[in-house]
């Protein structure tokens, strides 16, 4: 899906920049798990936490 490949794009180029893990990994797997899921309900569920991931504190 086009909307969290987009948001995953955003925390990779921010995670590599800044040199923080989180968000580099959480991007790539943000472009990627849309390939690998097939319900429309948990690509949204999924997609969702993943996105929610990104603002809870690092440590």
């Amino acid at each position: 899906m086009f909307f969290f490949g987009a948001i995953g794009l955003g925390a990779f180029i921010y995670g590599k920049k800044s040199h923080v893990p989180k968000p580099m990994i959480l991007g790539i797997i943000l472009m990627v798990f849309p390939y690998f899921v097939s319900q429309v309900w948990f690509l949204y569920g999924l997609g969702a936490l993943l996105t929610a991931a990104l603002f809870f504190p690092r440590n």
